[in-house]
């Protein structure tokens, strides 16, 4: 899926996102892996200075993680494609 479709239905359906699309649309936004632990997938963005943390479970991402991912998108004003 594209990352405009995946931030569209990101933002209207938080259950039922594939881990691997919440990590393609982190990374569209410029977001990079800087580490795992476990599960937890560790991502910086150069102009945001929290953290963001994605888990796989059974190969869907967390709910409240994707709303934190969108909360982060709204307060840094990120947008899509400029560091792919």
């Amino acid at each position: 899926m594209r990352p405009q479709q995946l931030l569209k239905r990101i933002s209207t359906f938080r259950q039922n996102v594939r881990f691997s699309d919440a990590l393609t649309l982190a990374r569209s936004l410029g977001f990079q892996l800087d580490h795992t632990e476990g599960s937890h997938h560790i991502l910086r963005h150069p102009s945001v200075p929290e953290l963001l943390n994605l888990q796989e479970v059974r190969g869907q991402a967390k709910p409240y993680q994707l709303k934190q991912l969108l909360h982060l998108i709204e307060r840094y004003n990120l947008t899509l494609g400029e560091h792919e």
